[in-house]
């Protein structure tokens, strides 16, 4: 120690000593670490708590599931609050297990449709096929008539009843004849009177009694008393209504004691042994239809769908076109006749025309191969340097999954079937040729 240094000086030494060690602890003698002996006992602590923790939420949980009383708590309002988180944890548990099974769903498909899937080229083929056109049609009666009465009266039998078939001359309705009996007996009286008349004229012009004109004067009078008695007997005869032909009685519009006046609908009678069935076509199918009876000098047969999808099992023809265009929708009407030997169509059906049409060397292409923009349909071209090009074409017909091309395409171009969201205009590809033959087979095998 330094005797001259002053009181005090040794602490300081001593502290800058220690401060010029080396840091850290020595081999020798390990420094203790009271934080870390600090943070054992209170780690001890926080699972002694949680261990009560459980224990007591245990207990409640046992309660809840007992519904017992506990005194001095309102068991049932906390009962109902555990009941309402219950369900509130519920409904989370699902939308969480809801959302990872999507998000896994969603994984797979993309796992098991990857976006960069292989471009494939196919050819334009030529192929005979047969379009079907359908058109919505409305089936008539060849005859639909409305029965009426003829004469004022009461009706005084109906010997028919209703979807009863007739014969042609059947008695349908009888009015009163007791009027027109009279008056016919009238006039046949009056010409009975008039035929004496001219007869004892005819004596008295042979005795040079009268002269020849007042004999003719006789016959005149006669004449119109024989007019007279047939505008009766007319008259008596229109009081019983007939069938004028054969068929289907519909609904009595007036039962029997009714009082009707000339013209009054008794009902109507439908002759359904050939049925008219009208349907509308437009002007461009009309142009085609014109042109291949034009070639062929025959109608096509043509089949009838009815409303529960089935076939009418006999064949028809077209029977007639009409004489004009209705201008507002572009279309004529045609009108196909179909023989009814069993009567299953009747008057006011509905259906569906079915025209089968065969179109040889048609070019086809598949419909997968075509997408849609602004209402208009399109393919994909390959050209010869292997350089896709938009292309505009026009669809004549659609059959199950093939498209008939108009313009646009010929044989032999060659377009993309397969990857279209994959390329772009102008861009070259590299692709797999798939033959048209086999593209054509392949159809419900699709891959986009």
């Amino acid at each position: 120690m330094n005797p001259s240094a002053e009181p005090g000086m040794d602490h300081v030494m001593l502290a800058d000593d220690r401060s010029k060690e080396p840091h850290g602890p020595s081999v020798d003698q390990p420094p203790v670490q009271p934080a870390e002996a600090g943070g054992s006992v209170a780690r001890r602590l926080l699972r002694g708590l949680m261990l009560v923790a459980l224990v007591v939420v245990g207990g409640v949980f046992a309660l809840y599931k007992m519904r017992v009383n506990i005194p001095g708590v309102d068991a049932p309002r906390l009962y109902a609050q555990l009941d309402a988180e219950g369900a509130r944890a519920q409904r989370i548990k699902e939308r969480v297990v809801g959302q990872y099974a999507a998000y896994f769903h969603k994984e797979k498909v993309e796992v098991a449709h990857p976006e960069g899937h292989k471009v494939v080229v196919t050819s334009v083929m030529a192929k005979s096929v047969t379009i079907t056109q359908e058109y919505v049609a409305q089936i008539r009666s060849r005859r639909h008539i409305d029965v009426c009465a003829l004469n004022d009266g009461y009706l005084q039998a109906i010997p028919i009843k209703e979807g009863q078939s007739v014969k042609e001359g059947d008695l349908m309705f009888e009015v009163v004849p007791t009027l027109y009996k009279a008056r016919l007996d009238a006039k046949v009286a009056e010409r009975d009177y008039a035929t004496l008349e001219l007869n004892y004229s005819k004596t008295l012009a042979d005795k040079q009694g009268i002269s020849q004109k007042e004999v003719s004067l006789f016959k005149a009078k006669l004449a119109k008393a024989q007019a007279e008695v047939d505008l009766a007997t007319a008259e008596l005869n229109f009081t019983r209504v007939k069938a004028p032909f054969e068929g289907i009685v519909d609904r009595l519009k007036a039962q029997q004691g009714s009082l009707v006046k000339e013209g009054d609908m008794l009902t109507t009678l439908s002759d359904n042994r050939v049925m008219w069935v009208y349907f509308n076509v437009s002007e461009r199918r009309y142009l085609e239809y014109m042109a291949e009876v034009g070639q062929s000098n025959q109608s096509p047969d043509i089949e009838l769908m009815l409303a529960d999808h089935s076939k009418f099992p006999d064949v028809g023809k077209i029977g007639a076109i009409e004489a004009k265009f209705n201008n507002e929708t572009g279309n004529i009407p045609f009108r196909a006749d179909f023989p009814n030997p069993k009567s299953l169509l009747r008057h006011g059906q509905t259906g569906t025309v079915l025209i089968h049409r065969p179109l040889k060397d048609a070019v086809v292409i598949p419909q997968r191969a075509t997408f849609e923009n602004l209402a208009k349909r399109y393919v994909f071209i390959l050209g010869k340097d292997d350089v896709v090009h938009q292309r505009e074409i026009d669809v004549r017909h659609e059959l199950e999954d093939v498209y008939v091309i108009g313009n646009g395409l010929q044989v032999g171009d060659r377009i993309v079937l397969e990857g279209i969201r994959q390329v772009h205009d102008g861009e070259k590809i590299e692709f797999e040729y798939l033959k048209p033959e086999e593209a054509m087979v392949t159809q419900k095998n699709r891959a986009e």
